[in-house]
């Protein structure tokens, strides 16, 4: 039995563009950005995270993070449902839907929220 939930929507943008993103989404949020590293967040909406990410390359583009306390285990039932791995990773997987969507395969971030929103898998 696994858990995985979806956490977090990421909006990517490259360096040259990332500043007045983060600036524009926290207005948007009326949040001050907390950065960490390559990322900021910029509040939630519900229960999920909003950051902002800033891409070496690429991008812009919005992409969620599916959150599990065993992510091989997700990343075989997101297979079985049709998704593709693209690249593995250090502690999280980076994949694609059926349709070419990218989003990301990562172990627990959100605490508490994972812990009263995930769902169980068999």
């Amino acid at each position: 039995m696994h858990r995985s939930r979806i956490g977090i929507v990421l909006i990517d943008h490259d360096g040259e563009h990332y500043d007045a993103s983060l600036a524009f989404w926290a207005g948007v949020q009326g949040t001050r950005p907390r950065p960490d590293g390559a990322y900021a967040s910029v509040g939630e909406v519900g229960t999920l995270n909003l950051e902002v990410q800033r891409l070496e390359s690429g991008g812009p583009r919005i992409h969620l993070d599916i959150e599990s306390d065993d992510v091989p285990a997700e990343v075989h039932r997101l297979r079985l449902l049709g998704a593709t791995v693209v690249e593995e990773r250090q502690g999280y997987v980076v994949m694609q839907d059926p349709g070419g969507v990218v989003f990301c395969v990562v172990g627990i971030q959100t605490g508490d929220r994972f812990v009263e929103d995930a769902l169980e898998w068999p």
